[in-house]
């Protein structure tokens, strides 16, 4: 449909709107995105932006490696936790609602991190922060669905907003080691909050209010059980290196954690509403997608977990320094995120796939050989490797994961494959931070050997993305993705769950 063929803007678009009808003018619609991604750019990037600050936390806090790693974890374990949560409970009451609530509490979150008086309120303020920032990911991405009826124009806008993760991701050191040697590192927190102030009052004027045709229900136990494995399985693998592996606190975590994926698979199959659909799992792209999101951000969260201290304690560098060394990622995913998003458009999602996990794969075999003496150029030159990984990553995880899937579940499978990602980081900076221990943590002039385990599972995960990336974009695994989005079909329309897939086509 042409611009002059929609219905003109005018003040009702304010109001709620059928998330299928367009009534939106093609700038209100790119004005609507700009803000999504605004809003996806500030919680993402808090993800990696904190990592090139723990050397100055760790000294001003004076706190331990656990509390370093929970300063990032307390953050994307809550975002992976309540994710599908806070996108069924904007089906309900209302997107642009749940959206500004999000965003007011990610700015006070933020603010109080930025005051925090010791490593404890700033664990605290973190997860407040996450809590805000569950209302804004999944929120965003349904509002950018909903606000592109078009088809294509919908998968364009989706893959804008998808790069927007990897970008984050990739400046957040940057622009978090000018901060920190700048101003301190109470800066990278306080920055949000002007930023969120000017996207609540943007949302309200240019983001008009959407609802699905049919919310999903709230489930407490799913929604337990979910929070009961996440946090009993990253708690334990950080505590891991103090209380060891075989202690009964950390035996009874790991049992927690498998009753929970237990009540899962039976509790969730016999919803009619369940918090994880599992049936969209019958969909091999769909699964694909989780598992490199997971795998993704896995490697990605522990490579700069030890990156950004082996450069301030082993190398010596300023927090700004070791930002800079870090532009080679944040400059490719910032070039070749569009052009990736274009090529998933045009010929799928395979060849960004096996460029991103191969990438990966040598990134982590390469640093097997960095050592405290190693020639800056050559470090820079590793670094190169992942953010080719990252730029070309992240768009044909999106696009693997919400393609095939008809618009009711669009919102659903999009959260899913966020959670993978925060999951992801939450493992990767979990598992990188208990197999280098001390050695780097505690301020050491040289590696000990230890970071060799943190490479050499990076180089494992890259693997696995590469064969991911195959085996999600064949022949059969199209079948299967139209299969599963035929179970959700009937949805589209209004109808029940339980009665959508018996509906005639």
């Amino acid at each position: 449909m042409s611009d002059s063929m929609r219905p003109k803007a005018t003040a009702g678009e304010r109001g709620p709107i059928p998330p299928d009808v367009p009534g939106l003018s093609r700038r209100r619609q790119y004005l609507v995105l700009a803000i999504c991604c605004a809003s996806i750019i500030v919680v993402v990037m808090d993800i990696s932006i904190v990592n090139v600050a723990l050397p100055a936390i760790r000294h001003n806090l004076r706190t331990s490696v656990s509390g370093l790693q929970w300063s990032v974890d307390a953050y994307t374990l809550v975002l992976a936790a309540f994710l599908l949560l806070a996108g069924s409970t904007a089906d309900r009451v209302g997107r642009r609602r749940t959206f500004q609530v999000g965003l007011a509490v990610f700015g006070l979150g933020s603010l109080m991190c930025g005051l925090a008086p010791s490593i404890g309120w700033l664990i605290a303020a973190r997860t407040l922060q996450a809590v805000g920032g569950t209302m804004l990911n999944p929120v965003a991405m349904a509002i950018t669905a909903t606000t592109f009826p078009d088809p294509a124009e919908r998968a364009r806008a989706i893959g804008i907003f998808g790069s927007m993760s990897g970008l984050s991701l990739g400046l957040g050191p940057i622009l978090g080691g000018a901060l920190v040697d700048g101003f301190g590192w109470r800066s990278i927190f306080w920055i949000n909050v002007p930023i969120v102030a000017a996207a609540i009052v943007c949302t309200a004027l240019f983001v008009p209010e959407s609802r699905a045709a049919r919310a999903r229900r709230f489930d407490p136990v799913g929604q337990t059980l979910v929070i009961l494995v996440l946090g009993s399985v990253v708690y334990a693998i950080i505590e891991s290196g103090s209380s060891g592996w075989t202690s009964p606190v950390i035996l009874g975590l790991l049992a927690v954690a498998a009753l929970g994926v237990l009540g899962i698979l039976g509790y969730e199959t016999r919803r009619a509403d369940p918090l994880l659909e599992l049936r969209l799992f019958r969909s091999v792209p769909f699964s694909s997608a989780i598992l490199l999101a997971l795998f993704a951000l896995c490697g990605f969260g522990a490579f700069l977990f030890v990156t950004t201290q082996y450069l301030q304690d082993v190398r010596g560098m300023s927090a700004l320094t070791a930002g800079l060394c870090l532009l080679p990622v944040g400059g490719l995913v910032v070039v070749l995120s569009p052009l990736t998003g274009r090529v998933v458009g045009a010929r799928g999602p395979r060849l960004p796939l096996v460029v991103a996990g191969a990438a990966l794969a040598l990134g982590g075999g390469a640093s097997l050989w960095l050592v405290p003496a190693t020639p800056l150029p050559a470090v820079l030159a590793i670094y190169l490797l992942f953010g080719v990984f990252l730029g070309t990553v992240n768009p044909p995880i999106t696009n693997t994961a919400v393609s095939g899937m008809p618009r009711s579940m669009t919102g659903v499978a999009a959260s899913l494959a966020s959670t993978g990602r925060q999951t992801g980081t939450s493992l990767g900076v979990a598992i990188s931070g208990t197999i280098v221990g001390s050695s780097v943590a505690h301020g050491g002039t040289a590696f000990t050997g230890a970071e060799h385990g943190v490479w050499w599972l990076v180089l494992g995960l890259g693997v696995g993305v590469l064969a991911l990336g195959l085996l999600s974009t064949g022949r059969w695994a199209s079948e299967t993705a139209g299969r599963a989005a035929a179970l959700f079909e009937g949805m589209d329309r209004g109808e029940h769950p339980r009665t959508a897939s018996l509906s005639p086509r």
